[in-house]
């Protein structure tokens, strides 16, 4: 289904759904640490969103077995939780998690280097995948272009010769978590879908330090980068405003 402008009521339960996940991924930043499976984080994050009220988007969705996607260096997005994973300093961890609150879902992402301030490379690289969000973000408006959003993201990823992943994009949020269209990291601006006040998009750049292109995991769901390189994934759920935007899972 095309995202549909929502009604105030859809909108207010939105705002709270991101509230709880943006509550959840703050958390998690701040208790994850080296030595941890990266089950004890998916059970962090789900005894921390029951004590909000909220339900997991991700679990059973197309048969996902868990609630939070923790991807780890060269794994890009989708990686199931797991008691054998167990997370080490100087990784780079992603963690994807979504949100349903009456019903109304949203969808956030962020990328944490673990307790190594040292390697400046991977750090550089969630900064500047960040930063991409951002550029992409700060572009939305009632009557943006998709590809306006895609080529400021693709802008600041090329500066810095960032590997951009193309098989996977954004997309619009809200009844289901995933609806068209579909936002690319990379694009032309001023093409593809104009978005109406109203309707709510998640953004998220995906990049890597070398290429872009991925394959899927023996599990059937870790994507991961084809020559091994590391990768950074950033997320927001934006509500477009007739002035702009509104990030619904901010704190």
């Amino acid at each position: 289904m095309t995202t549909r402008v929502k009604t105030p009521a859809e909108i207010v339960s939105m705002k709270e759904s991101g509230r709880q996940l943006a509550t959840v991924l703050q958390y998690l930043k701040q208790n994850i640490a080296a030595g941890m499976s990266t089950k004890q984080i998916a059970n962090l994050a789900s005894e921390k969103l029951q004590s909000l009220g909220g339900k997991p988007a991700f679990l059973g969705y197309y048969g996902f077995p868990d609630v939070i996607c923790i991807s780890i260096n060269d794994e890009v997005v989708h990686g199931i939780p797991s008691e054998n994973r167990i997370i080490k300093k100087g990784d780079i961890v992603s963690l994807d998690f979504g949100v349903k609150v009456n019903g109304m879902i949203t969808d956030a992402a962020i990328s944490v280097v673990i307790g190594d301030k040292t390697n400046s490379a991977k750090q550089k690289l969630v900064d500047i995948t960040e930063a991409a969000l951002f550029a992409g973000i700060e572009t939305i408006h009632d009557g943006v272009h998709v590809g306006t959003i895609a080529n400021a993201i693709e802008t600041v990823l090329n500066k810095h010769k960032y590997g951009i992943v193309r098989d996977l994009v954004g997309h619009g949020v809200g009844h289901e978590l995933h609806e068209e269209p579909n936002i690319p990291n990379y694009g032309r601006a001023n093409t593809g879908m104009k978005l109406k006040a109203g309707m709510t998009i998640a953004v998220e750049p995906m990049a890597t330090l070398q290429g872009y292109k991925v394959y899927t995991d023996s599990d059937g769901w870790t994507i991961k980068t084809v020559d091994k390189s590391l990768a950074a994934h950033f997320e927001h759920t934006i509500l477009v405003t007739e002035t702009g935007y509104e990030i619904l899972t901010a704190l």
